[in-house]
């Protein structure tokens, strides 16, 4: 019997207690037969994947040592799982897989795989095994132990050579074995490998088309511009291969992506992903409760269920192998239900005796994995009870000599090089692709340009609203970019909320332009997932409110893809969101909210507000290529009050509408992120008003006021609010010495707070004002005018400013 604490002592023990007391039998499996009789896991497979396991837990136990001096920072371990291992096996190294934390087995045993020479089976040579090619052995030039107790251990002690995050933080991933690293946040990573599944099977498609949609598109230009020609990163019939644990089938984020993956099924989409719940009947502290998650995942419509016991590695291997077939073949979701046990607690700092009884732990080191397998290679004469704690020894010796190497190695020594990898920027390439592809539609593309959008081109037909430009701009983007899909709730068959997006899925097709279900998790999820696969994802969703239920995808998934990849992986998006505020004809909290706090913090995001549609085009393509060349998330927040505002001082002025920009001048008029936009008015310069969204109009409504009676102003529209143009707001604040800030969302987390930070930061020592909404939610009907920004507002924050 165990103390109620089962300690690495205690297991080590165990094992070699366990082992010693096997005997096996009077006749030997030779390597290449199956392990025992009901399965078809061969003997040298089963070999290698024990190495496999071996240094899973081996890893475990090194990340433990490391924190006992100080020199490690995690000790989540995959104690108990290490059956995964075979799900490794099933599957292909060139299958992406999004991974749960507990999937050392799986880690380590496709590191393995993917070092063995062409034609050669996995495996780790038997008492029997001859040395030749038939037994799979390793090049001897690769070491799989150390190369994955390396990859890992670089984690643990958040060195800078860490192969996947550059010492930013302990995860699974590595892009030459496809290993996709997630955030850790419980099941924000489930939408993301449907969204990967269905771009799948949708560049299987697309692909093919791109040279037929692109006249005059020679492979040397592709080429040398990788934005013209998507390409998939994996072969095309790769599955999707995604773990989480038990507790996890209980969160929203699982429970959308569940049924995204059904009701793709249910409409005929292949989504070919496989998940796999690891299920240690355990949430941390929270058991779950006897029969619930077999329940659970047997009730999800369109998911083919398997179930095995994740302890017995040779029942996990042949279901993971069935599951695998299946979902390759028929490209359809399913759901592998593996039974594991945790052992050695939630991770080093978990004390499992203050919610489990001592036998409850005891019965779940009765179910260890490794001896499990060390019990099978035994009793099929693979291995002795002396060779299995020798190989035991031996790994353990190979994993902590990577140990004491991987202490020393530099760790991340400044500011700039941790935030490196956040958001890439590479100002001169975006505009070069601006410029690019402006010179193909004015040229090599034209034809093909006039065929699709009409012999009327947007730019022949007069000045536009900021709605007729987003869309002009849109159907542009979608030619210029082959790989660019258009997707969210509402913008194929109606063109949009809003009407947006009209027309563009019957000149592009549903395969580029199509509807999603309108959970923002789900829809960002398919986006996510279209981005890992080449694709350039453009999301619609109905409004600011609809955005929160899905907001982790883009803090916890999107956002961290290149900071935890060391920008191997990226997640390139941009997502239109009509917002903020004034909507007099659809008001109330769910339509006006004027809220922008949770995507200015994000680190890294590209945060736009086109005022006007002499602007919208610009920035929208700005969007476009930062997010082609640089991987960039950016939100395109479009004011929705003002898609058909067509005047701006007096009705039928027509001043608020722009001309859209012919293809030739997209390189005069591009717009680089981070650079604000000045309006003067009138001929003195009294003061600066900073404003961005419908502060625009307002603001210059005023300012054409004040300019009569012989105040001149400098209405500054911000237009990028994320990353903010500081050099701007300075240059400008510091022309008058007064400034004005009109910020239209909350005083609380508004955008004015930056402003004044960025003011104070440069030493600006002017005079400084600021007019916002309340901090309320916008009431319904004319009571909403009362918190929100008014040019009256406006009006008499600019005099007191004067006037001091």
């Amino acid at each position: 019997m165990l103390s109620d604490v089962t300690t690495p002592q205690d297991l080590d023990e165990r094992f070699r207690t366990a082992v010693a007391q096997m005997t096996g039998p009077t006749d030997r499996r030779a390597p290449q037969e199956p392990v025992r009789d009901d399965t078809v896991l061969t003997g040298q497979t089963a070999l290698a994947l024990f190495d496999a396991q071996l240094t899973s837990r081996h890893l475990d136990l090194a990340k433990r040592w490391l924190r006992s001096f100080g020199e490690g920072f995690d000790t989540l371990g995959s104690s108990g799982h290490e059956g995964n291992a075979a799900l490794a096996a099933a599957v292909r190294v060139t299958d992406p897989a999004l991974l749960h934390y507990r999937s050392g087995g799986f880690y380590c045993a496709r590191v393995a795989r993917a070092a063995q020479p062409v034609g050669h089976a996995p495996g780790m040579a038997g008492p029997d095994a001859d040395d030749d090619a038939d037994t799979g052995a390793a090049d001897a030039e690769t070491d799989p132990v150390s190369d994955a107790a390396r990859d890992v251990l670089r984690g643990a002690v958040a060195s800078a050579a860490d192969p996947i995050t550059g010492g930013r933080a302990t995860v699974f991933g590595s892009t030459g074995i496809a290993v996709v690293p997630t955030s850790g946040t419980v099941a924000a990573h489930l939408p993301r490998a449907v969204g990967l599944a269905l771009a799948i099977e949708r560049m299987r498609r697309l692909v093919p088309t791109v040279r037929q949609r692109q006249p005059g598109l020679a492979r040397s230009a592709a080429a040398s511009r990788p934005y013209l020609e998507p390409r998939l990163p994996w072969p095309d019939d790769a599955i999707v291969v995604c773990s989480f644990g038990d507790a996890a089938v209980n969160h929203a984020a699982a429970t959308a992506a569940f049924t995204a993956a059904g009701h793709a099924d249910h409409t005929g989409e292949k989504t070919p992903v496989l998940f796999v719940c690891e299920d240690n009947g355990l949430g941390l502290s929270v058991r779950s409760p006897d029969g619930w998650v077999a329940a659970t995942l047997r009730s999800r419509p369109g998911l083919h269920y398997f179930a095995a016991d994740g302890c017995d590695l040779a029942q996990t291997y042949d279901t993971a192998t069935q599951a695998a077939a299946w979902v390759r073949e028929q490209r359809r979701p399913a759901l592998l239900h593996l039974s594991t046990v945790r052992l050695m607690g939630h991770a080093g700092t978990d004390v499992e005796s203050a919610y489990r009884s001592a036998e409850e732990i005891d019965r779940d080191v009765d179910r260890d994995p490794l001896v499990g397998t060390a019990r099978l290679l035994v009793a099929a004469g693979l291995a002795t009870p002396d060779e299995i704690i020798s190989r035991y020894d031996e790994v353990g010796w190979q994993v902590r000599k990577v140990a004491e190497e991987v202490i020393g190695e530099p760790k991340l020594a400044t500011a700039a090089q941790v935030v490196a990898t956040t958001a890439p920027r590479r100002p001169i390439r975006v505009a070069r692709v601006v410029t690019d592809t402006g010179a193909r539609a004015a040229g090599a593309a034209a034809t093909a340009r006039a065929s699709v959008l009409g012999t009327r081109l947007p730019e022949e037909r007069g000045p536009m609203t900021l709605a007729e430009t987003i869309n002009a701009t849109l159907a542009d983007g979608l030619l210029a970019y082959p790989g660019m899909i258009v997707l969210g709730a509402d913008v194929a068959a109606k063109g949009g909320r809003y009407g947006v997006t009209a027309g563009l899925r019957e000149r592009f097709g549903g395969n580029r332009v199509f509807d999603t279900t309108g959970d923002a998790t789900t829809v960002l999820g398919h986006a996510l997932g279209a981005g890992l696969a080449g694709q350039l994802p453009v999301v619609e969703l109905p409004g600011l409110t609809y955005l929160h239920g899905g907001e982790d995808q883009l803090r916890g998934e999107a956002a961290t893809a290149q900071f935890l990849s060391r920008g191997g992986y990226r997640n390139p998006l941009v997502l239109r969101v009509p917002g903020l505020a004034y909507q007099d004809a659809l008001s109330g909290h769910r339509h006006n909210d004027n809220s922008l706090a949770v995507l200015r913090d994000i680190p890294g995001i590209v945060l736009a507000v086109p005022a006007r549609a002499a602007d919208a085009a610009g920035l929208l393509r700005s969007c476009l290529a930062s997010a082609a060349v640089d991987g960039s998330v950016c939100v395109f927040v479009e004011p929705v009050a003002g898609y058909a505002t067509r005047d701006l001082y007096a009705a039928d002025d027509g001043q608020w509408l722009a001309p859209y920009p012919p293809p030739g001048e997209w390189g005069t008029g591009h717009v680089p992120v981070g650079r604000a936009r000045s309006y003067p008015v009138g001929s003195a310069e009294d003061l600066t008003v900073i404003t961005f969204g419908n502060g625009v109009r307002m603001s210059l409504r005023v300012a054409a006021r004040l300019a009569a009676e012989g105040i001149g102003c400098r209405v500054v529209d911000l237009r990028w609010l994320a990353p903010l143009p500081v050099a701007d707001i300075v240059r400008e604040a510091t022309a008058t010495g007064r400034v004005l800030i009109v910020d239209e969302t909350r005083r609380s987390g508004g955008v004015g707070e930056g402003v004044l930070a960025a003011l104070v930061e440069a030493g600006y020592v002017g005079a400084a004002a600021r007019i916002a909404a309340l901090d309320s939610l916008i009431p319904l009907g004319p009571a909403a005018h009362q918190v929100l920004v008014s040019e009256d507002a406006i009006t008499q924050g600019a005099r007191a400013l004067l006037a001091r």
